[in-house]
């Protein structure tokens, strides 16, 4: 019985192995479109080997992984101290919102990119180094593994990695595809506040800003905003941004900028009003700050019952003070 349990589980073995191969062996279509022309954007060969090494211990491929990220970004943080935050015992590994979220508390604006082998690459060719989550095993027998992809080149047709304990892993791009598809192509990027990636939508860094601000410092967040408003300068989110870290910094004059910006961007903008009006009040702008909150009153919404506390509140002061 020992000897026939032993062949089938050699039998079964084998024929994971041959499958594994066979597809591995397939069709890549993004490596396939990529190395056929629509590289020509793209430099043919780029490698960030300045990039920070931790080989990973068992199962602690995430938080090795991240550290390398946060370490490029300049931000010094060894894996030790990333394994309580992203670390899951019962999964015997890390999950990817535990990545990002890691990330931002550690410093980084975090945001995964578009799950295309094209903006992998440029990000690289950018000087960001990627995160990816791959499976190297089958769908039925999964083996997740994080790795951070550091380089490529366009000519082999390779993806250069830091991979558990391997520095400088060079993976046929189409094997890597197929590893990396399995995740849907799930990639990360950790980069100092004042980047953003290159292949990131506005509403994309919209919503990692956002996310950034509820965990990192507030010069780190008002920094974040004011380098993506440079680059999308009407958008009244990251105004609003930028006026709230202004505000938690006690830089009135800035916060109220801000909010006036916002408001005038969408005159529809209840919120940008009402904490117009708040910051004008604190400032003695008392006429200011009743017009202010009697716009975000007039506007409606979810924000009306703030913005007629913020207007009895002004109006109370003018009372008050005689103004």
């Amino acid at each position: 019985m020992g000897t026939q349990i032993s062949g089938s589980l050699r039998l079964l073995l084998a024929g994971l192995a041959c499958l594994l191969l066979l597809t591995l062996a397939g069709c890549a279509t993004q490596t396939r479109t990529l190395l056929q022309g629509t590289s020509r954007d793209l430099p043919r060969r780029v490698e960030l080997s300045s990039t920070p090494f931790h080989p990973q211990e068992r199962h602690q491929c995430g938080p090795a992984t991240l550290a390398m990220s946060l370490n490029a970004a300049g931000i010094p943080v060894e894996p030790d101290v990333l394994v309580p935050q992203v670390y899951v015992p019962e999964r015997k590994g890390s999950l990817p919102p535990e990545m990002l979220a890691a990330a931002r508390r550690n410093g980084a604006l975090a945001m995964t990119i578009p799950p295309r082998l094209d903006s992998l690459l440029a990000e690289i060719a950018a000087g960001n180094p990627v995160i990816v989550l791959q499976n190297l095993s089958l769908q039925l027998f999964p083996l997740w593994h994080y790795a951070l992809a550091i380089g490529y080149d366009l000519d082999s047709g390779d993806v250069i990695l830091r991979s558990g304990t391997t520095e400088r892993l060079a993976m046929p791009m189409s094997t890597f595809e197929h590893t990396w598809a399995r995740s849907g192509y799930w990639a990360m990027v950790a980069l100092a506040p004042g980047r953003l990636p290159v292949t990131a939508s506005e509403s994309h860094v919209v919503d990692a800003l956002v996310a950034f601000e509820k965990s990192s410092s507030t010069d780190r967040s008002r920094k974040a905003y004011e380098h993506a408003l440079g680059k999308w300068p009407h958008n009244p989110i990251l105004q609003m941004g930028i006026g709230n870290t202004a505000y938690a910094a006690g830089d009135l004059g800035a916060a109220a900028a801000a909010f006036r910006r916002a408001s005038e961007e969408r005159p529809d903008n209840a919120a940008g009003f009402n904490n117009l009006a708040t910051v004008l009040a604190e400032m003695g702008d008392l006429d200011g700050a009743t017009e202010a909150a009697e716009r975000a009153v007039a506007i409606g919404g979810p924000w009306r019952a703030a913005a007629q506390a913020t207007l009895e509140s002004v109006r109370a002061e003018r009372l008050r003070t005689g103004r």
